[in-house]
Parts: C-alpha cells; sequence; structure tokens
C-alpha cells in the first residue's frame, strides 16, 4: 500500500526536514506486520514528494493474532491488506511520522506550524460508503477531494464497482495536521482495524483529533467507526469530545444509518451485520441499565456552558460581546442569534478554527444585518491588540488552560488592562471533578497546560481582580458535586466603576 505527499513550497526539499527524512535516503522501518519504506521520488527545489510504502507480511500478520481468535481460512493470506490502505498504513504513518504528527521540527522550528500547499495520494483506500463518504470526512477539513471509484474490472464496466477508491488531496494545512487527519480517518473509511481497541484509543482518538474532531459535521460516525464500534468506548469518547469541543451530545452522536455500498460481497455485508448488532446490544444493554437507574439523560456540559454564559452576559447587560478564543464560532453563533447583542466579536489564534467557524456560521450567507454586527479575526491574547477594546464583555470560555503559566501574566494585562471590558467571564476545568470520569488520564485535553483546583483558581482571580480594579464572584456551571465540585468553575469579574 502507497501514500505519496507532495508540496510545492519552495523550497519544497524542506519537507525532509518536516518528515525527519532525508530526501538523498532511502529508509527502512521493520514492524510486525511488515516493513515501511520511505524514498522521494523527486526532490527538487520547486516539488517534492515523499511515499510510504508499506508491504505487508501475511505470515507474520496472522502469526500476530491472539490464540483466542483461530481462523483457519486461507483469508488470512490471501486479502487485500498489502495492496489497500487501511489501520496498517495509519500505523505505520503514526510510527514512521511519529514527530512530524506531534508539530515538532527542531531543524525549522518555523515550518512546523506553517500551512503549506499539499498533495495527498492514496491509489487504492478501502472505502465503505464509496467516493461520497470521502468527500464527507476530508471536505470539511478544508481539502479539495478528488476520490474516484475503482471499477471491479475495467474490461466489465457492467460488473460495477469495487468498493475501492483513488483518493487525492489537495488544500494548505500544516503537515501534522494532514497526517493526523490520515491517521483517524484511514481506518474510519475502512470501517475496521487490524488489532485489539484497547481503552487507551479514546486517548488516540483525542489527541489525534485536536483542533478539528469536536467540530467535525461526522464525528459521531467517526468515532464510532474508528473504535471499532464499541459501544462503551464510543460514549465515552463522545462525552469527552462533548466536554472538549463545543457541540451538543445529540450533535455528536447522530442516529445515522451507515448503508453499505452496492457491489460489496455477502462476507462484507455479514461482517458489517454482526459489528452493527454488536453495536446494537451494547446500545441497548447501556440503555437498560441507564432505565433500571432511572436516571434522566442530563444535558452535555458543553451546552451547559454555553447556555450559562448567554444567561449571565444577559443579566449583566451587556450589549456588545467578544470571545477570546472563539474556536469553531459555537458561542459567537449563540451571541448572533440574540438580537440584544448588537455587536459580536471572536477571536481565535488558529486560522483554521477560524475557516471552520466561518463555514459552520455561513458567513458567505449571512444576511447584512447580522454580518454587520460581527467581527472575526486572528490574534494572540497575550500580545495588546487594540481590536480588543470596546466591548461591554470578554468571555474566555474554557481558554486560560491552554496557555502556558509563564505567559498568563500577558494575558491579564492584555485583557484586564488594556481591553479593560466592564465585564470579563472566564471558565475552566475543575480537576477536582475528574475523578467523576471514566476512562479519564491525565488532563481533560492534551493540550492543557494546568488545570486549577476551586482553591487554585479562586486565588488566581481574586489577585487579578485586586491588580486591574475588579470585582470577581464564582458561580458553578454544571452539577455542584457535593465531594468534588462542579465540572466547570465559572468567575465573573465586573469592573469596579471608581477605576
Amino acid at each position: 500500500m502507497l501514500l505519496t505527499i507532495t508540496t510545492t513550497a519552495r523550497p519544497a526539499t524542506d519537507l525532509g526536514f518536516l518528515l525527519h527524512k532525508h530526501p538523498g535516503r532511502v529508509q527502512e522501518f521493520g514492524r510486525s506486520f511488515g516493513t515501511a519504506t520511505v524514498f522521494y521520488p523527486e526532490a527538487e527545489e520547486e516539488r517534492c514528494t515523499a511515499a510510504l510504502l508499506l508491504e505487508v507480511d501475511p505470515i507474520a500478520l496472522v502469526r500476530s493474532r491472539g490464540k483466542s481468535s483461530p481462523d483457519f481460512s486461507l483469508s488470512q493470506y490471501v486479502n487485500d491488506r498489502p495492496y489497500a490502505a487501511s489501520s496498517l498504513l495509519a500505523v505505520a504513518l503514526a510510527d514512521v511520522f511519529r514527530t512530524a504528527r506531534a508539530g515538532r521540527c527542531a531543524a525549522r522550528p518555523e515550518l512546523a506550524g506553517t500551512p503549506l500547499p499539499l498533495e495527498l495520494r492514496l491509489p487504492a483506500l478501502p472505502c465503505r460508503g464509496g467516493p461520497e463518504l470521502a468527500t464527507r470526512l476530508f471536505e470539511p477539513l478544508g481539502w479539495e477531494v478528488d476520490a474516484q471509484a475503482v471499477p471491479l474490472d475495467e474490461g466489465f464496466p457492467e460488473w460495477g464497482d469495487s468498493r475501492y477508491v483513488r483518493l487525492t488531496l489537495r488544500g494548505t494545512a500544516r503537515l501534522a495536521d494532514a497526517l493526523n487527519h490520515l491517521y483517524v480517518l484511514l481506518p474510519v473509511l475502512d470501517d475496521g482495524k487490524h488489532y485489539w481497541i484497547a481503552p487507551d484509543e479514546v486517548d488516540k482518538l483525542i489527541r489525534a483529533g485536536e483542533g478539528w474532531l469536536s467540530g467535525h459535521p461526522e464525528r459521531g460516525l467517526i468515532t464510532r467507526r474508528y473504535l471499532g464500534r464499541r459501544w462503551a468506548l464510543a460514549r465515552t469518547a463522545l462525552a469527552r469530545l462533548a466536554e472538549l469541543g463545543d457541540e451538543t451530545e445529540e450533535q455528536l452522536e447522530p442516529a445515522v444509518e451507515e448503508d453499505a455500498p452496492a457491489g460489496e460481497s455477502a462476507a462484507d455485508e455479514a461482517a458489517a451485520a454482526e459489528a452493527a448488532a454488536q453495536g446494537d446490544a451494547l446500545q441497548e444493554e447501556a440503555a437498560q441499565e441507564e432505565a433500571t437507574q432511572e436516571a434522566p439523560k442530563a444535558k452535555p456540559l458543553n451546552l451547559r456552558r454555553r447556555e450559562a454564559v448567554l444567561a449571565k452576559l444577559e443579566e449583566l447587560g451587556a450589549v456588545s460581546v467578544i470571545d477570546l478564543g472563539c474556536g469553531q464560532g459555537e458561542l459567537v453563533g449563540a451571541l448572533l442569534a440574540r438580537p440584544r447583542f448588537a455587536r459580536v466579536g471572536g477571536m481565535d489564534v488558529s486560522s483554521m478554527a477560524l475557516t471552520i467557524a466561518a463555514r459552520k456560521l455561513r458567513l458567505d450567507r449571512m444576511p447584512d444585518s447580522r454580518r454587520a454586527r460581527l467581527t472575526l479575526f486572528q490574534g494572540a491574547l497575550t500580545y495588546t491588540d487594540k481590536r480588543l477594546s470596546g466591548y461591554d464583555a470578554a468571555v474566555l470560555m474554557e481558554v486560560i488552560e491552554h496557555v502556558d503559566p509563564p505567559r498568563l501574566t500577558a494575558l491579564e494585562r492584555v485583557v484586564f488592562g488594556r481591553a479593560r471590558p466592564q465585564h470579563v467571564l472566564v471558565t475552566t476545568p475543575n480537576i477536582e471533578h475528574n475523578v467523576r470520569y471514566e476512562f479519564l488520564t491525565g488532563l481533560r485535553h492534551p493540550d492543557h497546560r494546568f488545570e486549577w483546583t476551586r482553591a487554585e483558581f479562586a486565588a488566581w482571580a481574586t489577585r487579578v481582580a485586586g491588580e486591574y480594579g475588579y470585582q470577581v464572584a464564582f458561580e458553578p456551571v454544571g452539577d455542584d458535586d457535593p465531594g468534588v465540585g462542579p465540572p466547570t468553575q465559572m468567575g465573573v469579574f465586573t469592573r469596579d466603576q471608581r477605576s
């Protein structure tokens, strides 16, 4: 199976620095299931292409299977795994390009954060859902998608198409983002993984999907397929995405029937039916357990957090509001939906997040009256920016924990010292509540620099209020657990009229 990555950003050979693989060398990496080879078919200043070739050893793959799953069929040895991209290619990509996926480049540190013109090609990709599904998964991420169905036999077109597609993606993105998109979506398109799915797969999905999965319109389908339709793991992942992103659980977990495309074999259909049946059984079991406990389904935390912020802004009488760290625009959209907010701003450090926000808000089709109320722009909270001034209220919703502690002082100076809105609303996770999240290891998000206890947040907020002439009050968001407190804590800062 083959993956090629091409760039035309001059000098194009800088691709070698990003991938940490020299264009002048052929490198091989042994894996338990075969050999991964990285080479460069072309390496010129104007255009450079890196290729990842994975040669699967079917005998080694069989020997790696557990003794608890005996299978003596010939299909173990004669199958499409050496030729068609699958979870095996995703595993090889993750191992071989580990540093590139993490967005690190010691030799050219500025390159790692720079979007590049990229073209990704996969000549043979199993896709249970056809070219349409490939488009649905990659297009919302900003890729121009060219997915062509591969016919069963070009000599007999009446036989129809196979379950494979030729996939080409073109766009401008950070290389790390492109690699993480492939890492997650290759097994999703194949709708199968060829290794044991353990609970730590949830953490892998959350890490690789950082910054894009929580806002993806097909996140429910992606999560279920990535986790092999294991309902308990999928439910955990969806709950964490609801916490880390800003979408309701109902949107994250849509009831979508995933039909197999025509032309699949009976064995494929049977396997899909069995997997779906197992998922249904798990879902039914979970539903029965919930019914037994007679616990009503609560609103997801992210929705309750957004509602709490909106209610507080209305209570404070704010007319103009800026969302600092607006992400993909969920709060901005909610503010625009309420005419009382005559001026709405949204700022984020990520240009990709702002692009997605513009698309989700339908900025190109937004009525002029609403568009006139909105300002979206890129910026950083640690640098003085006159565009932040002039608003009644500023919101930092789940933002400060993404800032390195030494840079919090700069954020305080920019928001409370220079912009100086009448009100500042700050929400942040309560780390004491983390013990209530099953399967959670470490912090709630891989990008969190810290998470505070209630006492630590109160100490920080009280100090900042005192230094910059504000009063601060604290409110819980979510169920206020008597033992560990609420999942989210909110500080409401109001500027002292004398200052």
